[in-house]
């Protein structure tokens, strides 16, 4: 498969293109600073560079076409005020969205946030943060050209995966190792019958790819 991920250099995308890439798919990363191509490239990832703050759905569709599947995983990243919240958790999410049914890729994949709500009250950083998450997946969950599946992780960690999870519509607060969360994406995207479906995901008891067939189809 050739799957495109857009914020390539995140924790969780160069995760996912190392598994991706170890199993002989073609990893392409999508990223903003051109000096990050070393990385996705030790991943064993293509780099493409194009920033989604500011391209056009056309230029972000030329990427994409040819893909079996799109992975939105960008990121204002922590440090980044309110502004950058809405150009990148919201606005590249929708731009991503529209240039994957543009290129025709249908498979689409997105990385969220627990507590994830359009309608989340608050105006501090966090608060604006999960207002767009919210509307970036209200804006995917919208679209009758891409079969979506949300996923919005727990509390993440940098700790060594487990790959035992537990994956739900519902599943209560907790934590969860990046690296689980790689492994559920790549399930995921090996599981066309979890389209459609906002899932939650913490650490729990399950192997990932029973988690994933569990879930498949309800």
């Amino acid at each position: 498969m050739r799957i495109v991920i857009a914020g390539g250099h995140g924790q969780i995308a160069l995760r996912l293109e190392r598994l991706l890439a170890a199993r002989g798919d073609e990893a392409v990363g999508v990223i903003r600073n051109p000096e990050q191509s070393d990385g996705l490239r030790a991943a064993g990832a293509e780099p493409v560079v194009l920033d989604l703050e500011s391209a056009s759905v056309e230029e972000a569709a030329e990427v994409l076409r040819g893909a079996d599947a799109a992975v939105f995983a960008a990121g204002a990243g922590p440090s980044s005020g309110s502004a950058r919240k809405d150009t990148v958790d919201r606005g590249a999410a929708v731009l991503f969205a529209d240039a994957a049914e543009r290129a025709g890729v249908r498979r689409y994949v997105v990385v969220s946030s627990m507590g994830a709500d359009p309608d989340h009250p608050g105006d501090e950083v966090f608060d604006v943060y999960q207002r767009a998450k919210g509307e970036a997946d209200a804006y995917v969950r919208s679209r009758s050209g891409l079969d979506w599946t949300i996923l919005r992780p727990g509390m993440l960690t940098n700790d060594a995966g487990t790959g035992q999870v537990l994956l739900a519509a519902s599943t209560g607060r907790g934590p969860i190792p990046r690296d689980d969360v790689a492994a559920v994406l790549t399930e995921l995207l090996d599981t066309p019958a979890t389209a459609g479906l906002t899932l939650e995901l913490i650490s729990g008891s399950k192997p990932v790819a029973v988690a994933v067939k569990d879930v498949a189809g309800n």
